[in-house]
């Protein structure tokens, strides 16, 4: 069994970066659901439903990563930028400042544009 999720992990790395997000989420979700604390699949699944224009599945994901791992300063980031996206500027504010601060990087006080 762990050699199917770690060939459906590798599967889903490399769906990410041929930019095939879709191809990456059916890859990823398995292996996230059967190893739910995995912070990493998890990170990288928000990451494609995120890219894929899939905002909600992403925000959770992520805010099921900072459950874990409250000090992961990508996955606040990543939430801002989630919630900027959805035109929810106040609440990506939070997690902006939360990166910065577990960074010292003021630069990720800006918004981001796309």
């Amino acid at each position: 069994m762990e050699d199917m999720r770690a060939l459906s992990y590798g599967l889903g790395q490399q769906y990410f970066e041929e930019r095939n997000y879709r191809g990456a989420i059916r890859a990823l979700r398995p292996v996230v659901e059967e190893t739910p604390d995995d912070v990493g699949t998890r990170l990288l699944l928000a990451r494609a439903y995120y890219h894929a224009a899939l905002l909600k599945p992403a925000e959770e994901q992520l805010l099921e990563v900072i459950e874990r791992e409250p000090t992961e300063y990508y996955a606040h980031l990543m939430l801002a930028r989630t919630l900027e996206r959805q035109s929810r500027p106040e609440e990506a504010t939070k997690h902006r400042r939360i990166a910065a601060a577990l960074t010292g990087d003021e630069e990720l006080l800006k918004p981001h544009r796309v």
